[in-house]
């Protein structure tokens, strides 16, 4: 395991020769909570003035299977639009600085990213600028931005089927036991597939409560964690906001922000989108289907990966547990055939 002194050390020299100057990492701190990357926060001394950033190095496991071009190349056809994300510094794909593959990007300070504390007006506002925000996202033309140069482009009628089975086959190739209720829902799914999307659209593939930073005027600075970023129904990532296991005991707001007819209500107003109630419940079942993917994974990786992370166990066990019977509520019903 890498050391905090070995981590400033390398990213010292790593920007003193990237910048071509003096750097000097005053304090360092690991950000704990991630499960894709380490993620480290680093203050630095360039020139007598003080610089904040963030470092993110793959670990030699990871929750996520993801690559760190995709999410890099993301930051960067993001950065400068009207949807806010941190200033994207380096790539380094070689290990000999960090042992492993690493970012840097530019901190911004005076966040957070928990909504717990905050009273129910303010959580409100905050559910206003999140719910714009994705639909602004929506709104866009991912090829004009150019992200057809980093992912795959599909055609409006194959964006369902191809996460379908791609998050099937993370099922197949990582369970360690039968997973019936996994089954039945993608059973479920392949015999409703929606209509083609009615746009292509950056999903932004993990867009929940957790993954922004806020300040103290209520204001999204950055939305964070684009990893699972790829082109797709714009409804995806609204439903995966949605999900039940985002609400906590809160089960009536979406993200524990705002109800969710609300929601869907600010993200047609920005995004000047449509909302199609039956298209938007077989991406709620889907959204549930991943994350149970994921989850299955995490415990997958627990049990034969290199790495040991606690994250990665907890994950597999309670978020299993409880992704399963957010699915069976979803499937529960007489007239849902599985």
């Amino acid at each position: 395991m890498i050391s905090l002194d070995q981590v400033k050390t390398a990213a010292s020299a790593f920007l003193e020769e990237k910048w071509e100057k003096p750097v000097a990492v005053t304090d360092i701190q690991k950000i704990y909570g991630g499960a894709s990357r380490e993620t480290y926060r680093m203050q630095l001394d360039v020139d007598g003035e003080s610089k904040g950033v963030i470092l993110r190095r793959d670990p030699p496991s990871s929750l996520i299977d993801t690559e760190r071009e995709l999410e890099y190349g993301a930051y960067a056809r993001i950065f400068g639009t009207d949807i806010p994300v941190p200033e994207p510094l380096f790539l380094e794909n070689d290990a000999r600085y960090l042992e492993q593959a690493f970012s840097i990007m530019a901190a911004i300070d005076g966040c957070q990213t928990d909504v717990g504390a905050l009273p129910q007006d303010e959580r409100e506002l905050l559910g206003k600028e999140k719910y714009a925000i994705l639909g602004r996202l929506a709104a866009h033309d991912p090829i004009e931005l150019g992200f057809d140069e980093l992912m795959a482009v599909p055609a409006l009628d194959k964006c369902a089927e191809e996460q379908l089975s791609y998050w099937e086959s993370v099922i197949v190739q990582d369970e360690m036991h039968p997973q019936p209720i996994a089954r039945a829902a993608i059973r479920w799914l392949r015999r409703h597939l929606p209509p083609a999307a009615q746009k292509l659209s950056v999903v932004h593939g993990d867009y929940r409560t957790g993954n922004y930073l806020f300040n103290t005027d209520g204001r999204i600075t950055a939305i964070l964690d684009w990893e699972m970023c790829h082109l797709g129904d714009p409804l995806e990532d609204l439903a995966w906001s949605m999900d039940p296991l985002w609400r906590g005991t809160e089960k009536h707001l979406a993200g524990r922000l705002v109800p969710d007819d609300a929601a869907i209500q600010i993200w047609k107003e920005a995004s000047g989108l449509d909302y199609d109630e039956e298209a938007f419940q077989w991406w709620r079942i889907f959204a549930s289907l991943k994350a149970l993917a994921i989850w299955i994974s995490s415990s997958e990786d627990h049990e034969h990966g290199e790495g040991k992370d606690s994250i990665l166990a907890v994950a597999g066990w309670i978020m299993t547990d409880r992704q399963n019977r957010i699915l069976l509520d979803y499937l529960a019903p007489a007239e849902v055939s599985v």
